[in-house]
């Protein structure tokens, strides 16, 4: 048995090798949100229910239509009042469902990313060639629909197997060269990017994406008020911030719009927004620029860092 998952060797936060953002910015802020979409009666999954109500779940789907229907639009005006393009963690089927959605995102040049196909189907018990499919298709959908050469995953509902990110960055690949399927939001191990290993040996990055910040964690799981959540965003730009002036940091709020886009979380959220958007230095960004510009300039350099620190402790044991 495995003592840990083997992605990503241990890297000390401690004296790094020094990233300095565009324009010498000290901190990578941007804004994830999760536009989904959920089945009233998707197909069972041994693994895990899709709903932990009774079926039907009515309840469970309405307020995610919400989402859809009412929240994405406050969200999306929210985000342009200051200037911040999204990255969509996208459930591919709403290409389908809801094509308004995608083009009104699509007009703002916001980065398409995939979180599968439906946010109720899990890669639990897929064999490699059903999640390679699965993969394969919420990608070829993603440049159906977007034109964009999906660079990002984030697993539906954070369901993973052994060899997930091996094969998104196969088929991304496969699909697009360099330009397809270089990193992941699925690892919350770092404020930092930090380089992945694969099979394939292909550059792979795993970018911050926080589940401490993450909305629903905060208002369903941890049953925060939104003044709260919107102190403990501002709370986790400061210290990035200040820990940014000796090397660049990343901050990223993950979203839903059925939780944060309830009008009752909104002031708080957008108080959140202006305080982190007023400071400079603050490199407003998406996932996909942040992974791009961290393989370009960085990668190699983490890389040989960390060999030497693993060979440093080796040497010490």
């Amino acid at each position: 048995m495995k003592s840990d998952p083997g992605f990503y060797d241990y890297w000390p936060y401690h004296n790094r090798p020094k990233i300095k953002w565009p324009n010498g910015k000290k901190l990578a802020f941007w804004v994830a949100p999760n536009i989904e979409y959920y089945e009233l009666n998707p197909p069972k999954n041994p693994n895990r229910a899709a709903w932990p109500q009774a079926t039907p779940a009515v309840a469970g789907y309405s307020i995610r239509d919400y989402g859809n229907r009412v929240g994405h639009d406050r969200q999306m005006k929210l985000l342009d009042k200051y200037g911040i393009r999204g990255s969509i963690s996208l459930s591919t089927a709403l290409c389908d469902h809801h094509p308004e959605i995608i083009s009104a995102c699509k007009e703002r040049n916001w980065e398409f990313f995939s979180h599968g196909i439906y946010n109720t189907r899990y890669t639990y018990g897929m064999s490699e060639m059903q999640e390679r499919d699965m993969i394969k298709d919420a990608m070829e959908t993603i440049y159906k629909h977007t034109g964009q050469k999906c660079a990002g995953y984030l697993a539906p509902a954070l369901s993973h197997s052994e060899l997930t990110l091996d094969l998104f960055a196969e088929v991304g690949t496969e699909l697009f060269g360099n330009d397809g399927g270089f990193y992941t939001c699925d690892l919350f191990h770092d404020d930092q990017p930090t380089p992945i290993h694969l099979r394939s040996g292909k550059q792979f990055v795993s970018i911050p994406y926080s589940l401490e910040m993450n909305d629903t964690i905060a208002f369903v799981v941890n049953k925060m008020e939104p003044r709260r959540y919107g102190q403990i965003l501002k709370d986790n730009f400061d210290r990035l911030y200040q820990e940014g002036e000796a090397s660049g940091t990343i901050m990223c709020i993950p979203t839903h719009n059925y939780q944060v886009a309830c009008p009752h979380r909104m002031k708080a959220y957008e108080a959140a927004l202006d305080y982190i958007t007023s400071h400079e230095d603050v490199w407003v960004t998406t996932g996909r620029e942040i992974a791009e510009y961290f393989r370009e300039h960085y990668y190699q350099a983490a890389i040989n860092d960390i060999a030497e620190k693993q060979t440093s402790i080796q040497g010490a044991q």
